[in-house]
């Protein structure tokens, strides 16, 4: 049995998948990018931005699964640019300052957008959709 996770805290899906999906006590999030969870629309700028705004969109998507950050084992990030690596890693830190989970990052050719992380956590406090 798995739950589907819904928030208007995050972005709404512009595919067909969900924000996240809570399963066997972990929570796995889509791919996030940049987006305003406000007006649903892309904040593009340079790639801090673009990960601080994708990091607190998943932030948003784990709160509402009764996760966080904290929580989190495994991430996967997907860079436009590879040379982006370090500014990414700078504000990376930033949200996991301490023991940070399991990374995969690699190169892909992503649609206008720098960067697209996912990410998979424990869940510690189930909530109710």
């Amino acid at each position: 049995m798995h739950r589907v996770i819904r928030t208007s805290e995050g972005p709404q899906p512009r595919g067909v998948y969900s924000q996240a999906i809570v399963a066997d006590g972990f929570v796995f999030v889509a791919g996030q990018a940049a987006i305003n969870p406000k007006t649903n629309e892309l904040e593009l700028g340079d790639i801090r931005s673009e990960v601080r705004r994708t990091l607190q969109n998943i932030q948003a998507i784990l709160q509402a699964a009764g996760s966080s950050l904290r929580d989190v084992v495994r991430v996967g990030v997907f860079l436009a640019d590879i040379n982006d690596f370090a500014a990414m890693n700078e504000v990376y830190r930033e949200f996991f300052p301490e023991n940070p989970p399991a990374r995969t990052t690699v190169g892909a050719q992503l649609p206008k957008i720098k960067v697209e992380i996912d990410c998979i956590a424990r869940v510690r406090k189930p909530r109710k959709n």
